[in-house]
């Protein structure tokens, strides 16, 4: 399974001016892909932590790792800076993020959302990638995607503005991740049982946990009560959907008799 990190870039995140929903999304999208998320790290605008970071990444052997943020024309923005120092290769204007950036602003020129569309110092800094990145066309903002191999880990680096890194995501980056992931799949099945205290079902839930260890099984509550339902989510991704759904509905099936056994109602079983 494609295992992967990400790291969230952004001083206002930790600060707790900015909510990060980046990650959150990824995580879906990931997971969705069949990939296996095992670590996600938010940090400050600082290079030789943000270098840092990747460098552990890297050196977990991590096959993806995700940045998001700090891809703008300004000073703080320092990601692919750091991203550079960590794979050891100098920063250099790159002929292709150039072009997407003059593109962009003419474009944005000719709608009037800009005075000009002049390659300022400060928009030329968006074409600034580390050596041997390649850049990827985003569709809602100015700041190119940038892909960059380190050692056997893909780095994929993503602006913090959702709508761009989500832009990336769906448009330019998919050839790179079908490529990644191939045909892997992801299979969930939400059981909700008639039942309002969660260590009644725990026992239940960890039975049916150790005979599928395989799949992902997890009960959650989010209050007690006699009219409370909870849900018990059971997942597995896989490259074959068949053997991946028995898997999972060999659980699900096996949670049905648990609770047969402990007369505690199944409400229903959503795929």
């Amino acid at each position: 399974m494609t295992t992967v990190e990400i790291i969230a870039i952004g001083n206002e995140i930790l600060i707790g001016d900015v909510l990060d929903t980046n990650t959150h999304w990824l995580c879906q999208q990931i997971t969705g892909l069949g990939g296996h998320v095992v670590r996600a790290t938010l940090v400050r605008d600082e290079v030789p932590v943000i270098a840092e970071v990747l460098r552990q990444a890297v050196a977990r052997s991590t096959d993806v790792v995700f940045t998001t943020g700090g891809l703008g024309p300004t000073a703080d923005d320092m990601t692919l800076q750091a991203v550079a120092q960590a794979a050891g290769v100098p920063l250099e204007e790159h002929a292709e993020a150039l072009r997407l950036v003059q593109e962009k602003y003419k474009e944005l020129a000719a709608q009037g959302y800009v005075a000009q569309a002049d390659l300022t110092p400060e928009r030329r800094k968006m074409a600034v990638l580390p050596r041997g990145a390649q850049a990827l066309h985003n569709p809602a903002g100015a700041a190119p995607g940038v892909l960059l191999n380190i050692a056997e880990t893909m780095v994929i680096v993503l602006p913090g503005v959702p709508t761009e890194m989500k832009g990336i995501f769906t448009t330019s980056l998919q050839p790179v991740l079908q490529a990644m992931f191939g045909e892997s799949v992801f299979v969930e099945r939400v059981v909700l049982v008639e039942c309002g205290d969660e260590s009644v079902l725990a026992p239940l839930v960890n039975r049916v946990a150790a005979a599928h260890p395989e799949v992902y099984v997890k009960s959650r509550a989010k209050a007690y009560g006699p009219n409370v339902r909870l849900k018990v989510t059971f997942s597995l991704a896989g490259r074959e959907r068949a053997k991946v759904e028995e898997a999972v509905e060999r659980a699900v099936a096996d949670l049905r008799v648990a609770l047969d056994e402990a007369r505690i109602a199944i409400v229903s079983v959503d795929a």
